[in-house]
């Protein structure tokens, strides 16, 4: 190549192909690397989408590798890009928008694609795989407007997709054709168990069922069955199976079959190119699980960078359930047959069985339900054809599988033993960066290593190796930070700020020694926002360390438009402004104007050029709606129109909005104002709840109606509405001075105990001054962020991300 490096284009931005590129990054520089991917995201954690889905994370929270990293190692990165064929004749890439990319080497990795059944119906609205993020925001979008939802499909992917739904408030029935959920992983035991555990979380079951039509006109409503019997939905969830993505194969002219075949190093019959995850074949197999793909990814690494290895020759496939509260393993064999001796122990008490397949005294299976602590020492038992014994048993099922058992050992693992099979992370590379890096926690392995960064199932071995290594400084060593860049707690790191007077997001990771210099999504957010709570009258207030929605000033939504959402001071508002909000939606082609939950009018479909100038023409201050803030106030109608009304409510729901908005906080932050104790606007459910009655008000804290519920707890009364506004703000500023960043009312109120909240803000009147005091100056200098985007000293044009803009409210 006289120098110059080789032209590497991977297809697929997904897990298995960017694996297999870090892979090669560890063992060559020879490489000049191209990805071309059709999702417009760097690459993500696709096996964490059910997270996504119930809404414990964020897609920042599960992209495995951000831009900077392809960035870092001078990767070409082609997003929202689908290649049609790759010509041979000329060693080119083709994009279907006529683009050419040469190549000296092609690695395939273009997945799968869900299996929709070609049944009548199966193209009406409200029909969705469960495949990528496109899929999750379709299924939260639609969770929002409608109630009842099927999903098609009892195995791994449909069951986590009803948990999610259930879990975002819809009535939710899994169709499945067989009688055993997961009858590919699980036996009817451990089948039985999983389905009553779920039907316990809220999912219903329609078993044996055959799908014959989707019913409805343009949207789905209802599911006829073989039976003739037929379920009422409003969505459908397809999750039968997957199809390997053999497109590009295809159209180039390679041998295919259900995946593209390959040999034990992964070429596949196209010189020079090769293909890995779920859209290869090898020796018949394609593989729908994460560890075989990686398994694939490190001997094609080694291969194409001259680097001796073992052939591939398939994988022992295991599975994990990822469900909150339902913990299931299955690996290698799992039906009993007569070839096998039977080991089994059942509780029906705790809720746990365990079941391990012998053949010829060998192991060859296993099933763990309620008690996955052995998942990895069996996992690697049965992979090793490891022949049972007593001094094995005893220590497998010695207790019972319900029983307390000692870790593990570690000892005795091979040093080049797989520990995480996700990332091809080894004992000994985990125990190198140990010792070698001074690691002391999880995060710090998990950032150093990728080990527990997919699945997290090796997690607990993960920790007993971190504990073998540290010994007696285990205890004390591992502690965990804010995140994997830091050892530090929120505690600390404001402690720090404050002793050391640190002004900058950038000041503060280098003095405090964060790991990577960078930050990263979870911490440059949290510290920009603790650099403004502790010094709100010089600190400049980082755009780049905010997320995009509050850098945009408005939420963008999956089709890449953005919402706009006016402030409606207690939920009223004057025909003057409905007008203005109707004339700018008219002009600004506004695809629809959602009432909001919180009594607002949501501009929905505004374009990104078109945002300055919506906010200029509106005229209106920010409802704040993608904000880590104050967001709403609802309110009922009070005693200026009900004759239940006792106090003024929304006189007092637009006081209070008016004072507090603009304040940043830890989180998001709702209240609710009501005129009598009949709750019409819901205090229950807010972070600050507050309820009118003929002596006063009623304060209420830490509600939340979202994912995890929680009914607000009664603080305490006042009798005066100078009291009402003085005990809001102490609350509030001992909030944003205690909670963690993102820490809900509802979460930090069970955190730090509602006594000890009560014993800061209502019994000691000195401090609750001094608290009302502290935010009153943080008030005093803050202003709208649109405000401040598109005005400038000279009140000339200004550049808003780009945009010029003419004119200003």
């Amino acid at each position: 190549m006289n120098g110059k490096k080789e032209k590497l284009v991977v297809i697929g931005n997904g897990m298995a192909g960017i694996s297999t590129v870090e892979q090669i990054l560890k063992l060559s520089s020879r490489f000049d690397i191209t990805v071309i991917g059709t999702e417009p995201y760097p690459n993500y954690n696709r096996i964490m989408l059910s997270y996504v889905l119930e809404g414990s994370k964020t897609l920042d929270d599960i992209v495995l590798n951000d831009l900077h990293w392809y960035e870092e190692y001078g990767i070409t990165l082609h997003m929202g890009t689908t290649v049609s064929k790759i010509d041979s004749d000329t060693r080119e890439v083709v994009t279907t928008d006529g683009s050419r990319v040469p190549y000296d080497k092609v690695i395939i990795a273009t997945g799968s694609n869900s299996f929709i059944l070609p049944v009548p119906g199966h193209d009406k609205q409200g029909v969705v795989g469960f495949r990528d993020i496109a899929d999750c925001n379709t299924m939260l979008d639609a969770a929002k407007n409608y109630k009842k939802a099927a999903v098609i499909g009892g195995g791994l992917l449909g069951l986590e997709a009803a948990k999610g739904l259930v879990q975002l408030g819809m009535e939710v029935t899994v169709v499945h054709l067989m009688q055993d959920l997961m009858e590919r992983q699980l036996d009817s035991t451990a089948s039985a168990m999983l389905k009553a555990e779920l039907e316990r979380q809220g999912i219903q079951f329609k078993m044996g069922a055959q799908t014959s039509e989707l019913l409805g006109g343009e949207r789905v409503e209802g599911i006829r069955f073989a039976d003739e019997s037929v379920l009422d939905v409003d969505f459908v969830v397809m999750a039968v199976g997957i199809k390997p993505n053999i497109t590009v194969a295809r159209e180039s002219g390679m041998e295919v079959n259900r995946g593209i075949i390959v040999d034990d190093y992964m070429q596949t019959s196209l010189e020079n190119v090769y293909s890995v995850g779920e859209c290869t074949e090898h020796r018949g197999v394609c593989y729908g699980l994460v560890a075989p793909l990686f398994e694939q990814g490190m001997i094609l690494a080694k291969h194409i960078c001259g680097v001796e290895t073992a052939p591939y020759e398939g994988s022992v496939v295991s599975t994990k359930l990822k469900i909150s509260g339902v913990d299931v393993f299955s690996t290698g064999e799992f039906i009993d047959g007569p070839e096998h001796t039977v080991i089994s122990h059942k509780d029906e008490w705790k809720r746990t069985y365990k079941k391990i397949l012998l053949r010829d005294n060998v192991m060859v299976g296993a099933v763990l339900f309620g008690d996955i602590t052995d998942s990895a020492e069996l996992q690697k038992l049965i992979k090793q054809q490891t022949e049972m014994t007593d001094d094995l048993y005893a220590s497998l099922m010695g207790t019972g599988c319900g029983g307390h058992k000692k870790a593990t050992s570690v000892e005795t693992m091979a040093e080049d033993e797989i520990v995480c099979g996700c990332n091809g992370v080894t004992k000994g590379h985990i125990m190198d960066a140990i010792t070698n890096q001074g690691l002391t926690s999880i995060d710090e392995i998990k950032a150093s290593t990728g080990a527990t960064r997919s699945c997290g199932g090796c997690k607990p071995v993960v920790e007993q190796i971190l504990q073998y290594v540290l010994g007696d400084n285990f205890t004390t060593g591992a502690k965990q930070g804010i995140c994997g860049c830091t050892s530090l707690s929120r505690d600390e790191i404001v402690a720090e700020i404050r002793q050391k007077g640190l002004q900058t997001t950038k000041e503060v990771m280098n003095v405090l020694g964060w790991t990577q210099p960078e930050g990263c999504s979870k911490c440059r957010p949290a510290i920009n926002y603790y650099l403004g709570m502790i010094a709100p009258d010089t600190h400049e207030d980082e755009k780049e360390s905010r997320f995009v929605n509050e850098r945009m000033n408005a939420n963008i939504q999956k089709d890449g438009t953005y919402t706009v959402v006016p402030r409606m001071y207690g939920g009223v508002t004057t025909p003057e402004d409905l007008k203005r909000i109707a004339d700018v939606s008219v002009k600004y082609d506004v695809k629809a104007v959602k009432v909001t939950g919180g009594q607002r009018l949501d501009l929905i479909g505004v374009k990104k050029e078109d945002l300055p100038k919506v906010w200029a023409e509106l005229d209106m201050p920010s409802g704040y709606a993608y904000a880590k803030s104050l967001r709403t106030v609802k309110t009922c109608v009070g005693s200026q129109f009900c004759r239940f009304g006792t106090q003024d409510s929304m006189a007092m729901g637009a006081l209070i909005e008016r004072k507090f908005e603009r304040l940043d906080l830890p989180a998001k932050f709702k209240y609710a104002v009501n005129g009598c104790p009949r709750n019409c606007a819901e205090a229950c459910t807010k972070d600050i709840g507050i309820v009118g009655n003929d002596g006063g008000w009623e304060i209420f804290i830490g509600g939340n109606g979202g994912i995890k519920a929680r009914l607000a707890d009664s603080l305490c009364k006042v009798k005066t509405d100078e009291e009402l506004i003085e005990l809001c703000g102490a609350i509030m500023q001992h909030y944003r001075e205690t909670a963690n960043y993102l820490e809900r009312t509802s979460e930090w109120v069970e955190r730090v105990g509602l006594e000890s909240i009560r014993a800061v803000v209502v019994d000691d009147i000195q401090e609750r001054k001094a608290l009302m005091e502290r935010i009153e100056f943080a008030l005093g200098h803050v202003e709208e962020p649109w405000q401040k985007a598109i005005r400038n000293e000279q009140g000339e044009n200004k550049l808003f991300h780009g945009i010029e803009v003419t004119s200003r409210p």
